[in-house]
């Protein structure tokens, strides 16, 4: 039977070396994992609310490597209050020429908030380096800003959890054709998922390398084996689990006892 300690957490390597074998045994194994892992995850925001303490997760991940998915199943049990969820695609107009931080130094947890960014300002050295979006020199300078940014944000107690979902060439081929077949799932399958598919090898690269230049002490990247849906889920509930609780007291908060004498006997009647 699997259980959540089993999930085998990879952090930052080259691509080529993730064992994208991985996966649990069966449904019933997943979904009791999964249960498990998502009441700890609710237990430790709460903590994350009470406590006023702030975190950023960060999604990256291969076109159909499952970062919606793996997104919903870690917020399903989640209070909005504590949480959001920013979709990054390109800049809008009012974004546009300025400097490419600006709009996620705007979107920046509150106290006893976590905000989750599917995709992110890693786009500087990913999509925008490949697509030519960005100059060589304004590509190759970003690795030292992101490390900085995420560094002020560390020191200001800032909690950065990275993962880059990771699946093979043919296993998003098959998740292409059937996002294509499926009418309800058709919207997903884009122009843009094709043209950056015909960029591989280019995509590959560029993403070692940001694993390479932008895992830090204070902000290490997890490469989560994505190629089974199950198993990436429950890798992802339990690296972010990890890391948010690492350091941090996730106990209910202690109440006034008086308070609690007062509304007892106020209850009596």
């Amino acid at each position: 039977m699997f259980e959540p300690s089993e999930i085998v957490l990879q952090p930052a390597k080259r691509l080529e070396e993730v064992d994208l074998k991985q996966e649990c045994e069966g449904k019933k194994a997943y979904e009791k994992a999964l249960q498990i892992l998502q009441n700890k995850m609710q237990q430790v925001q709460q903590a994350y609310f009470h406590q006023g303490m702030r975190a950023i997760l960060v999604f990256e991940g291969w076109d159909a490597a499952g970062k919606g998915g793996a997104i919903r199943r870690l917020t399903e049990k989640l209070d909005p209050r504590g949480c959001r969820v920013y979709p990054i695609a390109a800049p809008k107009d009012e974004e546009q020429g300025r400097h490419y931080l600006y709009r996620f130094q705007t979107k920046l947890p509150e106290p006893g908030c976590i905000a989750i960014f599917d995709r992110s300002y890693y786009g500087r050295v990913l999509v925008e380096r490949v697509e030519g979006f960005a100059t060589t020199e304004e590509w190759q300078r970003a690795y030292q800003e992101i490390n900085e940014f995420e560094r002020m944000l560390t020191d200001d107690g800032v909690k950065i959890i990275k993962l880059f979902l990771h699946i093979d060439k043919n296993e998003q081929r098959k998740r292409f054709k059937e996002r294509l077949n499926n009418p309800s799932k058709r919207w997903k399958l884009t122009e843009e998922d094709l043209r950056n598919r015909a960029k591989w090898k280019d995509y590959h690269q560029a993403i070692n390398d940001m694993l390479q230049y932008t895992a830090t002490n204070h902000a290490d990247w997890h490469v989560i084996a994505g190629n089974h849906k199950w198993h990436a889920r429950l890798a992802v509930l339990e690296t972010v689990i990890a890391g948010l609780e690492h350091g941090v007291d996730i106990s209910p908060p202690a109440i006034d006892k008086s308070f609690v004498k007062e509304a007892e006997a106020m209850l009596k009647a």
